[in-house]
C-alpha cells in the first residue's frame, strides 16, 4: 500500500484544483426518501417550545441539491405524498437546479424526521417518524428500472434506503443491479441507520453486501465494511483498521475501486476537525489519498455534511479530476456545509473554490 499526503495548507489544495473546470459528463441520478426536517429554536430541546422549523432533508435529495448547485446535471427519484407536502418538497430540490421529472407521487404521508441539535457536551438527536410513508408503501412498485437509467452516467444510492423496510430493500437492490447491468457506475454511501432497521426484521449485512456488490465508489468506513463482511477490524489505531477494512472491502467486491470518507475529532459539539480519505485500487495495491484536516470552530449544523462531502468527491472524478482534487474539494464542500443550518449544501464549485484559497475570514467586497 503506497500512501500520499496532501501538501500543507489551503492554498496548496487550492492549486490542484480552482484551474480545473467540470468536464462535460453525463447526468448523475440520486436515489431515496425525501424527507421533512423539523428542529426546535437554537439550542433548545425539543418541544421545550412550541415554535419548530421545517425544512427539506434526505441523504439522497441532500447530494442531488449540492451536485446541482457545482453545476453537474442531476435528477432526484423519489416517491411523495400527493399532497402539499408532497408538492412543496418537489419544488424545494427543483428550486435548487435539480431535474425532478422522474419524481412519482403516491397516496400516503410524507416521511418525517425530528432533530434536537446538540450544544456543548450534549449530542445531536434524531427521531424518525417515516413508517407507513408514500415511499416506504409504494417505492418497490413505482418505477420502471431500466427506464429510469436510460442516459444516466453514476447512481447515486445509500443505505437508508433498503433499512426503510422491505419495499424499499427490494427497490435499491434492483435498482443498483439494473445499474449494474445497463454500464452505470453506482456511487454508494453506507449511510447505516440502526434505529430505522431495528424496526422490522430485515438482514442489514445480505442486503447492504448487495448494494456494495454493483458499486464503483464507496463512502464506507471500517464499521461500514466490518457490518457487512461480519468480521472485525480490531487495532488501536483506526488507520490501520481503515487500511484492513479496505483491503477486505476490495477483495470482496470487484467492481469496487474507490473508498472515501472523513474523519471527524470533535472537541465540542461546535469546535471539531474534520479531514479525509480515499483509498483506490490499482495494479501495483491500494494507493492512500489523504486531505489534510480543516478545523471547524463554532458549527451551525453538521447534519449533511457528509452528504456534502459524498458530492464533492463524486463531482470531481465525474469531472475527471484526479482522486486528491476530487478529495480536497469533497471536505472543503463538507466544511462548508457545516455553516449553515438545515440538511442541503447551497454552495457553488466557485463557493468550494473560494473556501479552499481563502486564509482568513475577512468580508469579501
Amino acid at each position: 500500500m503506497t500512501h500520499t499526503d496532501s501538501p500543507a495548507g489551503p492554498q496548496a489544495a487550492s492549486d490542484r484544483v480552482a484551474s480545473i473546470g467540470p468536464q462535460k459528463g453525463g447526468r448523475i441520478l440520486c436515489f431515496g426518501e425525501m424527507l421533512l426536517r423539523f428542529s426546535p429554536n437554537q439550542n433548545e430541546l425539543l418541544l421545550q417550545s412550541p415554535a419548530l422549523t421545517v425544512r427539506p432533508a434526505g441523504a439522497e435529495a441532500n447530494v442531488a441539491v449540492s451536485l446541482a448547485q457545482f453545476g453537474a446535471p442531476t435528477s432526484l427519484a423519489t416517491v411523495l405524498a400527493d399532497n402539499p407536502l408532497g408538492r412543496a418538497a418537489r419544488d424545494e430540490v427543483r428550486k435548487h437546479g435539480v431535474d425532478a421529472s422522474p419524481v412519482v407521487f403516491k397516496p400516503g404521508r410524507m416521511g418525517l424526521y425530528f432533530l434536537t441539535p446538540g450544544a456543548v457536551r450534549r449530542p445531536s438527536e434524531v427521531l424518525y417518524d417515516r413508517a407507513g410513508s408514500a415511499f416506504v408503501e409504494h417505492v418497490n412498485t413505482a418505477f420502471d428500472w431500466d427506464q429510469l437509467l436510460d442516459g444516466v452516467e453514476w447512481l447515486h444510492a445509500s443505505g437508508v434506503t433498503p433499512a426503510t423496510g422491505p419495499n424499499g430493500s427490494a427497490a435499491a437492490v434492483a435498482l443498483i443491479e439494473t445499474a449494474v447491468r445497463k454500464g452505470v457506475k453506482v456511487s454508494y454511501d453506507g449511510n447505516f441507520r440502526g434505529k430505522l432497521w431495528e424496526q422490522w426484521d430485515g438482514d442489514p449485512p445480505a442486503t447492504l453486501g448487495r448494494m456494495l456488490a454493483g458499486a464503483t465508489l464507496a463512502f464506507a468506513d471500517d464499521r461500514d465494511f466490518a457490518l457487512v463482511l461480519k468480521t472485525r477490524f480490531d487495532d488501536p489505531d483506526p488507520a490501520v483498521r481503515r487500511r484492513r477494512a479496505a483491503a477486505a472491502a476490495f477483495a470482496a467486491f470487484p467492481r469496487l475501486q474507490r473508498i472515501a470518507c472523513t474523519l471527524r475529532v470533535q472537541d465540542s459539539v461546535a469546535d471539531q476537525a474534520l479531514s479525509a480519505v480515499m483509498l483506490t485500487r490499482s495494479p501495483d495495491g491500494v494507493i492512500e489519498t489523504q486531505a489534510e484536516a480543516i478545523q471547524l470552530a463554532g458549527v451551525i449544523d453538521r447534519v449533511g455534511g457528509g452528504d456534502a462531502f459524498a458530492s464533492g468527491v463524486l463531482f470531481g472524478l465525474w469531472s475527471g479530476w484526479t482522486d486528491q482534487q476530487a478529495l480536497d474539494f469533497g471536505l472543503a464542500a463538507a466544511g462548508l456545509k457545516h455553516s449553515v443550518p438545515g440538511d442541503f449544501n447551497l454552495f457553488s464549485a466557485e463557493d468550494v473554490h473560494a473556501a479552499m484559497q481563502d486564509n482568513g475570514f475577512d468580508i469579501r467586497r
